[in-house]
């Protein structure tokens, strides 16, 4: 017999299964530890602290070493960190460009005087409207009353109420060549209550315009003449003038018509002027090939009106019809009288909505002629 060398017990001997010519260890009873990965390039094996053995038992690491307890499992923090980044980064763009949006607007809004504090104080361009007044006929008539100026001239017809225009600072005044034709003397009374003695400068018969200055005059507020070309017909307007001689009476209404055919006397005579205080008939006119308010005698002329249905009276011829920036689109020449069209004498009946002005385009175009005091 063969001895092992060996001592005995180094080996461990196990029961033998089957027919006994082989020995096999018994199955485990449990399931076999298992790696747990943590990363590329590191294994790490679970340690034996199941109840089944300690040190060097066989739930150990299998190779008799100490135990090491597994591993909590831990979700990376790296990846968390990287996807909270860009929502903070995009959290504070957001504020950053609100911060700098704000900052912008303001800036643009200097630059551009968006502000709204001045609004109410500014005016017009070349009127005297003011933006919170602008539109209503309380506005215009406060800006532009004080350019509109009774005018009485005396001839050896009589006496006879008229309005008139300022156009420039030092006293120059555009009024109806009726209303001052064969005038000895002329005197005007700004809105003030100041009179001024004045001279005829130029007249046109055929436009029925006339231009005379005030004696010793200057400062004074002159109106703005727009553009007569502009105006449609339901354009709300104003008319100031002294009906009767009452001085700075306001009248408003609408345009009813343009270019209207209106045939007025050239010369004095037959009703000169537009009446006074005292009364006297209404300047007579033709429209449609009838003859209104007295005879238009055999020296007429014809122009194209603008028709308002603006209360007009006698007195009113010469002054202005406004529009709703305070410009001067017309000058006021002549108004039908139901009374004085029956024969009736007098001027009591006053306007029945039918009145006519001159286009400011017609003025604009004829003023060179009438401050070079020709008369056509």
């Amino acid at each position: 017999m063969t001895e092992s060398q060996r001592p005995s017990g180094e080996y461990p001997m196990y029961p033998s299964y089957g027919n006994g010519d082989a020995a096999y260890p018994p199955p485990p009873s449990y399931r076999p530890a298992e790696p747990i990965a943590t990363g590329p390039g590191t294994t790490v094996w679970p340690g034996g602290n199941d109840g089944s053995g300690g040190s060097g038992g066989s739930g150990g690491n299998g190779a008799g070493g100490p135990d090491f307890p597994p591993p909590a499992p831990q979700e990376p923090a790296a990846p968390r960190q990287r996807a909270r980044r860009p929502v903070a980064l995009l959290a504070a763009v957001a504020i950053v460009a609100a911060m700098v949006g704000g900052g912008t607007a303001t800036v643009v809004e200097q630059l551009t005087g968006g502000g709204t504090n001045s609004a109410a104080s500014e005016v017009v361009p070349g009127t005297t409207v003011s933006q919170s007044s602008k539109g209503t006929v309380s506005g215009v008539a406060k800006a532009v009353s004080p350019m509109i100026v009774e005018i009485n001239a005396t001839s050896t017809a009589g006496e006879s109420t008229g309005s008139g225009v300022v156009i420039t600072s030092d006293g120059e005044i555009v009024t109806n060549n009726h209303v001052i034709s064969g005038a000895s003397s002329i005197k005007v009374t700004l809105s003030t209550g100041r009179t001024y003695t004045a001279d005829v400068v130029g007249t046109d018969p055929d436009k029925d315009l006339a231009l005379i200055k005030l004696r010793g005059a200057s400062g004074l507020k002159t109106a703005t003449l727009g553009d007569s070309s502009a105006v449609a017909v339901g354009d709300q307007v104003v008319a100031i003038g002294s009906p009767e001689g009452l001085t700075g009476t306001v009248t408003s209404g609408i345009v009813s018509a343009l270019d209207r055919d209106v045939t007025v006397a050239k010369e004095d005579g037959s009703g000169q002027g537009q009446g006074g205080q005292g009364g006297g008939e209404q300047w007579p006119f033709e429209f449609g090939g009838r003859q209104f308010n007295g005879d238009t005698g055999e020296s007429t002329t014809t122009y194209k009106a603008i028709q308002t249905d603006a209360s007009l009276n006698p007195g009113n011829s010469g002054g202005a019809l406004i529009n709703m920036n305070g410009e001067i689109i017309g000058i006021n020449s002549a108004m039908y009288s139901a009374s004085s069209s029956n024969g009736s004498s007098g001027s009591s009946a006053g306007s029945v909505g039918l009145g006519f002005a001159i286009p400011v385009n017609t003025l604009k175009a004829d003023l060179d002629t009438l401050r070079a005091g020709n008369s056509s």
